[in-house]
């Protein structure tokens, strides 16, 4: 056994779980997994509350209390994944902690049916914020257009942000303007910069298979070996975009006032092409100051046999340019992949979140009491 995790810790890069259930929490896996696997953080997603909650495991007792109080399918899913949270958030509260707040974090999502609309974003930002109620929540927002003015304005009331569905160089460009406005219009209200944190979930793997697709129908050589290049291109130019913009004279002003750095995150971080090293998009992208939340079988893998070389980001970003402008060469636009993954992104939260809703539903139904 290699302790690569412990490896990947030490080069600065922060190990979360991209995963949460009540079973995970309750058996105490989470705490093990803190305990002996470097796991200092858990992200959420729709997909993840649905597949959690449909498994049924651990939510029988509060789905009949809810269903005994008659309360709303909507309310009902709320006050089952804001539990969850804020069971999780304890259980990492050390790790806050002990990391002066920068990482033992857990992340939840606005409902994904309000991704385009700016208002609504802010308002359910601030209800899971209080509704969670722990210091150590990232309340995760989309990078849609209508997204951005809203993590601006939720930065700005001193509530942290885990930006999501981040695909490319120039929507995670405008997030990160996003936050520093946020961040100056928080120092302008007098709040304490150094409570508020944020990270950037720049997407990884997700990338790769819409652009591997279009370069196998192609099917020429030389579209063939630009298989499996696209998502750490773009991964690692986002990097140094983040490098650029929080060490500009922008930036310089706000660290004085104590604000922390927006860390890149990468998510979407387990192998969708079993040709790829099931451990390539951890190994590919370490570098200090960044997250990388993994699937549990991504974490074992890399645990397993993860190579973990040092900083495998410096000094790339010439080969990365290139090789996103050799996949552009073929004719495979990058604006229209980066937009394609965007609108899916937001679609499969939404179905995810539906499909939440009508399993929720009909669990109410059943543990209904009857009446008289």
């Amino acid at each position: 056994m290699t302790d690569a995790l412990k490896r990947l810790s030490e080069e600065g890069v922060a190990i979360w779980l991209d995963d949460l259930s009540r079973k995970r929490i309750t058996s105490g896996n989470l705490a093990e997994l803190i305990d002996q696997q470097h796991v200092v953080g858990v992200t959420t997603n729709p997909t993840i509350f649905q597949k959690a909650i449909s498994s049924g495991d651990g939510y029988e007792q509060q789905l009949a209390d809810l269903a005994a109080r008659k309360v709303t399918v909507e309310e009902a899913i709320r006050m089952i994944t804001t539990a969850d949270v804020r069971d999780a958030a304890d259980i990492l509260r050390p790790v806050f902690d002990a990391t002066q707040g920068q990482d033992g974090r857990v992340s939840i999502e606005v409902d994904p049916r309000l991704a385009h609309n700016t208002r609504a974003t802010v308002a359910e930002a601030r209800q899971l914020a209080w509704l969670v109620d722990r210091p150590n929540t990232l309340i995760k927002i989309p990078a849609t257009e209508a997204g951005l003015p809203a993590i601006t304005e939720t930065i700005a009331n001193g509530i942290s942000v885990n930006v999501t569905l981040i695909f490319s160089l120039d929507r995670y460009r405008k997030v990160m303007d996003a936050y520093l406005t946020g961040l100056e219009k928080a120092k302008e209200r007098g709040l304490d910069l150094s409570k508020i944190h944020s990270v950037a979930s720049f997407f990884v793997s997700r990338v790769d298979t819409e652009v591997d697709k279009r370069i196998d129908a192609l099917g020429t050589p030389e579209a063939k070996a630009l298989r499996g290049k696209a998502a750490i291109a773009n991964a690692r130019l986002a990097y140094q975009a983040y490098e650029e913009v929080f060490s500009g004279d922008r930036w310089l002003a706000l660290d004085k006032a104590q604000a922390n750095k927006q860390r890149p995150l990468w998510a979407s971080t387990g192998v969708k092409d079993p040709a790829y090293k099931d451990t390539m998009y951890v190994e590919e992208l370490v570098a200090p100051n960044t997250v990388n939340t993994m699937p549990e079988a991504t974490l074992l893998a890399t645990e397993d046999h993860g190579q973990i070389t040092g900083n495998t980001i410096a000094g790339t970003y010439e080969q990365a340019r290139a090789d996103l402008d050799a996949i552009e060469k073929l004719g495979i636009s990058y604006d229209d992949v980066v937009q394609i993954l965007e609108d899916e992104g937001v679609e499969k939260f939404e179905a995810s979140w539906n499909d939440l809703l009508k399993s929720t539903e009909a669990e109410l139904e059943r543990l209904a009491p009857s009446e008289g």
